[in-house]
């Protein structure tokens, strides 16, 4: 039977999240419901909720997300009682892009029936795949990633959305090799992450870049062998020094800032390659010289949540963590109640925390 839960609505871009009862409908064939048990905010959502990519209202956010199976739907092999995660990434399974491994490319998705709706039958969308800022979810079961018994699921939340952009970023997209350098500009939630993510894969050297002195000493935390600060002039020179007279085989842009874009490219090593992971705003450009690109070899790509495979990539996360290899408890920086989402927001609107999480 439908149920009636707790959510975080958006009526309008740019005002406070209201929280009200809204109506989830049964799982369909393929689906699940998942009573939630934390979500993270991510800035993701904010950009949604600013206004910054559009989309309908009245809208559920929240993509990053962990609790338990309550109930399946047809052709589904989890089990009510399982622990998941729950990401935005839902995948067909069989398009091209799903059979080579990239399910986060997957462009072999159709619509879904209405999932959400007020007490009297108007829509809600059900934003990002997940509407997650709730309760309870209504998902397709490929979205969803098995976490065991063993991992809390306020640090499990973690690994639906920042923790696997950054890693993945690192160890699927770039393949960072033992002796790489790499440079990360951003050392907040998904920068720390792409941190990690080249010293679980053994880069030589990783230069964290930061506006922040705060995030700068995260980063050393997390991995970093050296900090730099984003406002120096003329940062490819001070680069260098550090390195040695070489500058990097790999730079993370882990924010969504036309300046960090723009400074990328001259921190690059010849045949080095630049990963745009962190989302601009619709609309947002910046100009690249292309013969640079000829002369150097060099390169940039984008890298959308890490290019994870979710059961082959999940597991191994968590068994990082469980070892102590992976850091995700040090990630949280608070812990709220859903009733104090709009004070959580507004906590990660001022660039201090690392993930704040929503624990139901």
């Amino acid at each position: 039977m439908p149920k009636n839960i707790r959510a975080a609505v958006c009526h309008s871009h740019g005002a406070p999240l209201s929280i009200e009862t809204v109506t989830l409908r049964d799982p369909g064939p393929g689906e699940v419901e998942v009573t939630l048990e934390a979500v993270a905010i991510c800035h993701s959502d904010i950009s949604y909720m600013e206004g910054a990519w559009g989309g309908d209202l009245p809208a559920i956010y929240g993509h990053e997300a962990a609790g338990k199976v309550t109930a399946v739907g047809a052709g589904v092999a989890l089990q009510e009682g399982d622990r998941v995660i729950v990401t935005l990434a839902k995948s067909c399974g069989q398009c091209p892009s799903c059979a080579s491994a990239q399910p986060m490319y997957c462009a072999g998705n159709t619509p879904e029936a209405q999932v959400i709706t007020t007490p009297n039958g108007a829509p809600v969308v059900k934003a990002m795949n997940c509407g997650a800022f709730a309760e309870a979810v209504v998902v397709d079961a490929s979205q969803t990633a098995l976490i065991g018994d063993d991992i809390p699921s306020d640090v499990a939340c973690l690994l639906a959305c920042g923790v696997p952009t950054g890693l993945g970023a690192a160890i699927n997209t770039a393949k960072v090799k033992p002796g790489d350098k790499v440079v990360v500009i951003g050392a907040g939630g998904v920068g720390l992450n792409a941190i990690q993510g080249a010293r679980i894969a053994g880069a030589a050297r990783i230069v964290a870049m930061d506006l922040e002195e705060k995030k700068l000493a995260d980063a050393i935390e997390f991995g970093a062998t050296d900090t730099l600060p984003a406002q120096t002039d003329k940062p490819w020179k001070a680069l260098s020094k550090l390195l040695g007279g070489t500058l990097a085989d790999h730079v993370f842009v882990s924010v969504g800032a036309i300046p960090a874009y723009e400074s990328a490219l001259r921190l690059l090593a010849p045949r080095g390659t630049a990963y745009a992971v962190g989302m601009t705003h619709n609309g947002e450009t910046t100009p690249y010289e292309p013969v640079i690109f000829a002369a150097t070899g060099q390169g940039i790509r984008g890298s959308f949540l890490g290019e994870v495979v979710l059961k082959r990539d999940i597991p191994w996360m968590v068994d990082l963590y469980s070892q102590g290899r992976l850091k995700l408890d040090e990630l949280i920086s608070a812990r709220w109640s859903l009733d104090q989402i709009n004070e959580a927001i507004s906590d990660t609107n001022t660039g201090q925390a690392r993930r704040n999480v929503i624990t139901f």
